[in-house]
């Protein structure tokens, strides 16, 4: 092949035209939009990974935080529901394969039908996640939080099952009124109140011996840190043996003796009931910081997604495509789809599972 023929062969490959690398302008703008969303995600999970590894020791566990599900008040299911999404997400990208391999066929009531299921997949997906979210910040025990911002759960001595505020705690009658813009300040209004008041909490704690303190903080491994060359790793170590009911529990929340409990209960500033921007009876603030972005971030894709694969689903019923005579716009949009599903694995796997 002379020179003149393969400078001819370039430019019929790169020259570009109307479909460039034989794609449409349309799947190469979803391409470009699915790889800078991808780093916009991988940039959140960076982040995320790093603050873990930052406060490894007071990061809260997802099995103990994640553990309803629907219609089983009281029974523990650490993660199941959350593991239910994420099949059912990625089975609504199976069947939105299967809308997009009916439309090459040119078969217009399968389209309709897996982009249907597909749709349905979605809205159950977002409406579990509007649940976990609710019960995220309602929260289930509650738990006071210390001068220094540590959080402090309280735990039966017998089982070391984790037990509610009101399981011990009695409200006292109050006269405290919630602030709002209708009784002072029109422009000034406060969240709503504690179901109790420190006191309450620390008056109860001292009437019911049975109850110990958790930490937010996680049991170190006491055998390496007596091994330590650091005599102050050595010296924490046979603190810790002293102090802790769960010395021999690494990786687990610390479980403090009870008069060593009562002295971190006397340092409670106030009573922290579920999770928000600036408190978390889980743990760690920026868990909760970070479960809010993350999967309110992606939350919004697939919402996003779902109004989108409605359009559709409306345009295939009219006929749209089949006069155009392809079915790419079903096809592009599917390419959002599963990079929506890809990126719920991940979340799923770095904030849940790891």
């Amino acid at each position: 092949m002379d020179a003149t023929a393969q400078n001819v062969k370039a430019e019929s490959i790169w020259k570009g035209g109307n479909q460039p690398l034989n794609a449409s302008y349309g799947k190469i703008m979803m391409w470009f939009f699915i790889v800078s969303d991808a780093l916009t995600f991988s940039g959140f999970l960076a982040a995320y990974g790093f603050s873990r590894y930052k406060f490894i020791e007071t990061w809260p566990i997802a099995d103990e935080v994640f553990t309803h599900f629907p219609f089983l008040h009281g029974v523990e299911a650490p993660m199941y529901y959350v593991a239910l999404m994420t099949f059912i997400l990625i089975f609504s990208s199976v069947t939105m394969v299967l809308a997009v391999d009916a439309g090459h066929q040119m078969k217009k009531n399968k389209v309709a039908i897996y982009m249907f299921l597909t749709i349905i997949g979605g809205l159950i997906f977002v409406g579990s996640q509007a649940w976990e979210w609710k019960n995220f910040i309602k929260g289930e025990f509650g738990a006071i939080e210390t001068k220094g911002g540590q959080i402090l759960q309280f735990v039966d001595a017998e089982t070391g099952k984790q037990i509610a505020l009101h399981e011990f705690a009695t409200a006292s009658p109050t006269e405290r009124t919630q602030h709002t813009r209708s009784k002072g300040l029109w422009f000034v209004s406060e969240k709503s109140l504690p179901s109790y008041t420190v006191s309450d909490i620390q008056n109860a704690y001292a009437e019911h011996p049975n109850v110990l303190i958790r930490t937010q903080e996680i049991v170190p491994n006491l055998d390496k840190l007596k091994a330590s060359p650091r005599v102050s790793d050595q010296v924490l170590a046979e603190r810790l043996e002293t102090q802790l009911v769960n010395s021999d529990a690494f990786g687990q929340k610390a479980i403090y003796k009870r008069e060593f409990s009562d002295e971190r209960i006397k340092s409670a500033v106030a009573v922290v009931e579920g999770a928000n921007l600036v408190h978390n009876e889980y743990g760690n603030r920026l868990f909760a910081d970070f479960f809010f972005f993350i999967t309110g971030f992606h939350g919004f894709h697939v919402f996003s997604g779902v109004v989108i694969n409605i359009i559709i689903f409306f345009n295939v019923i009219l006929g749209t495509y089949e006069k155009r005579g392809h079915y790419e716009m079903v096809e592009k949009v599917g390419l959002y789809w599963h990079f929506v599903d890809l990126v719920w694995v991940f979340v799923f796997t770095f904030f849940y599972l790891v």
